[in-house]
């Protein structure tokens, strides 16, 4: 009990902290007078309250986190947090069910992107904007955030930011304080989103959808403040922008963080997943427009580069922008695009799927397992450049496939049982596990998820945890062994 307080403790101050970030909208509310300062004033106030009232609670069980800690508060934040979320969205709504609601922030805390709402061209802008910032808290990761604040406050944040952070980040100390590590990978996040803003307006956007889809793309989570996307501008410009930002998105932030510190580009190529990441998203546009051109569905193969471009990318960084609906392109094309939201972004980006660390152990383990039949004596280690990846790294790995590829089957499964087709339910599972967002047919890139019942749209949020957590850090607080001393 005295664990679960001392980690309920952490839990009320990083409430605190999300109800400041709600002063944002707040503001941008009073300012423009667009009718809902009321509902983020009483947000804030909900929000406020319950992380004071909780830290009041448990003020005496303050103590230095373990590993086992963070686990669980991790768990927690991305559990609760959602609730306090979608406040502004229970209010405004009125007709918005708690199911939906629920979703929609966790989509935006989780950068997944996914939405039930319509007619966002009229929305107020404080709104849009509370989703657009969602999205990018939720894609460097609000723990990260806490961390850097959280020893001011008298707590300690390596095992929060170990909980939070997946791949090598979790090994390598980029700062010799772990606050200094989580401020260091957030100014390069502020600084990163400000260019994005800055480029968005230059190439066409106001200065309102300029921040909210800097937000949106430097978090890979394609919310955006207009129904048809990036279809609204129908501007090459504003998309080759976007391409740009979502491409530096998905890679490794520790890997930036390295080229700022020593202000060299040299960190870029020794990252063993950047070369991977640019060849297959690069050979998949060029591919994908052949293929669009050959087919028919456009006769100018500049069109079918632009088109096939912004939508490779988008999809394979697990964005979820649109500028055209590409369900009604031929079904190879979005079902590979699907496929590489499995995959390409790099472990440490904002982007969600496997990571492309993983795919390159898995492929370098493949061709290993290949000499060994033909030469069972040969020595022939997986390597990450000059390190060698060690045996229990290999199984962990195929263990992190299987639960993935399991997660999304009984996933598919169960929404094909719960009455959806089998296309819809199957890219629901891809889209939610892989934080994507849209999918196909049903819940494609021109409908949103609306159409879902709450037990559908439920099953859902709960991918998108699970897939944003990437499965261990979740899962692991439901086992029996985790709650024994």
């Amino acid at each position: 009990m005295n664990q679960f307080l001392s980690v309920t403790n952490v839990l009320s101050k990083i409430i605190l902290v999300f109800g400041f970030t709600m002063l944002v909208p707040y503001g941008v509310a009073y300012w423009s007078e667009d009718g809902s300062s009321v509902v983020f004033g009483e947000a804030i106030l909900m929000t406020m309250s319950c992380g004071a009232i909780i830290g009041l609670m448990t003020r005496r069980y303050k103590r230095e986190l373990q590993i086992r800690d963070g686990f669980l508060l991790v768990v927690l934040v991305w559990l609760l947090l959602p609730l306090f979320g979608m406040l502004p969205l229970l209010r405004f709504f009125p007709d918005i069910s708690f199911a939906k609601a629920y979703y929609e922030a966790t989509s935006g805390l989780t950068a997944s992107g996914g939405t039930v709402l319509t007619g966002l061209d009229i929305l107020p802008h404080s709104i849009n904007l509370w989703r657009g910032e969602m999205v990018w808290l939720g894609g460097m990761g609000l723990i990260v955030l806490a961390v850097a604040i959280l020893p001011m406050l008298g707590v300690g944040g390596r095992q929060i930011f170990k909980a939070e952070i997946p791949g090598p980040m979790k090994e390598s100390k980029l700062t010799p304080r772990i606050a200094e590590t989580a401020k260091g990978l957030w100014l390069v996040y502020v600084l990163l989103t400000l260019i994005c803003m800055i480029a968005y307006k230059l190439a066409g956007m106001n200065w309102f959808d300029a921040v909210m889809h800097a937000f949106t793309t430097l978090g890979l989570g394609g919310f955006s403040s207009h129904d048809g996307s990036y279809g609204y501008w129908n501007s090459p410009i504003i998309e080759l922008v976007a391409i740009i930002f979502m491409m530096i998105s998905g890679i490794n932030f520790a890997t930036h963080f390295m080229v700022w510190r020593a202000k060299s580009f040299s960190s870029y190529y020794h990252d063993p997943e950047i070369k991977p990441y640019f060849v297959i998203v690069l050979a998949s546009c060029i591919g994908l427009a052949g293929y669009l051109w050959l087919t028919g569905v456009y006769t100018d193969p500049l069109t079918a580069l632009r088109y096939a471009s912004f939508n490779v990318v988008s999809v394979a960084t697990t964005t979820g922008y649109s500028n055209t609906d590409y369900s009604l392109w031929p079904i190879f094309a979005p079902l590979w695009m699907l496929f590489l939201s499995g995959f390409c972004t790099s472990s440490g980006s904002t982007g969600g799927g496997i990571k492309m660390i993983r795919v390159r152990i898995l492929y370098q383990q493949f061709f290993r397992e290949l000499i060994t039949i033909m030469h069972p004596q040969a020595i022939s280690p997986v390597k990450l450049g000059k390190n060698v990846v060690a045996n229990r790294i290999i199984f962990a790995v195929f263990v992190f496939l299987f639960v993935y590829l399991a997660s999304m089957i009984l996933l598919t499964l169960v929404l094909t049982l719960s009455g959806l087709d089998e296309i819809t339910a199957f890219s629901a599972a891809v889209a939610n596990i892989n934080n994507l967002g849209p999918g196909l047919n049903q819940i494609g890139p021109a409908t949103t998820y609306a159409s879902l019942t709450d037990f559908q749209i439920s099953l859902c949020s709960f991918a998108m945890l699970l897939g944003r957590l990437e499965f261990y850090t979740f899962l692991i607080v439901f086992t029996a062994a985790f709650w024994k001393k």
